[in-house]
């Protein structure tokens, strides 16, 4: 039975499912930034999945990355899976801008992050999943 890791539960919201992924948006207004996380049980690696699922895993990635690009506009976007701190496998998109805090750097232990307003959080959640389908 699939179960969200409880950081990643308490560090985002929930934008939708696709055919494979929860999408979520990480709770920091400093980036636009959401997460794939595959509906399966112990995955860490993306070699974990079958082969049909690394492909649907890399279609849900580029409809993710398509919305965000349209939506935020982004100078670059950072796609990553790390796992280093939560092992469940996810994949990270994350919209970088040239004045963003933490440019060029990664945005990872840089600097604590500032949640987004209530509304604001909500409209992108929505923009999000109008743009994706769900």
């Amino acid at each position: 039975m699939f179960k969200l890791d409880e950081r990643l539960a308490n560090d985002t919201c929930r934008v939708g499912l696709l055919p494979l992924c929860e999408v979520l948006l990480m709770n920091d207004s400093q980036f636009p930034w959401v997460i794939l996380v595959p509906q399966l049980e112990g995955l860490t690696e993306i070699l974990d999945l079958s082969q049909e699922d690394q492909t649907r895993l890399w279609e849900e990635s580029r409809q993710v990355s398509m919305a965000l690009r349209e939506l935020c506009q982004p100078d670059k976007l950072n796609i990553a899976a790390l796992g280093n701190v939560v092992s469940q496998l996810h994949l990270h998109h994350v919209a970088r801008y040239k004045n963003d805090v933490a440019w060029p750097a990664p945005v990872w232990g840089r600097q604590p992050a500032v949640p987004y307003p209530q509304d604001q959080k909500v409209l992108l959640c929505q923009q999000l999943a109008e743009k994706l389908g769900i």
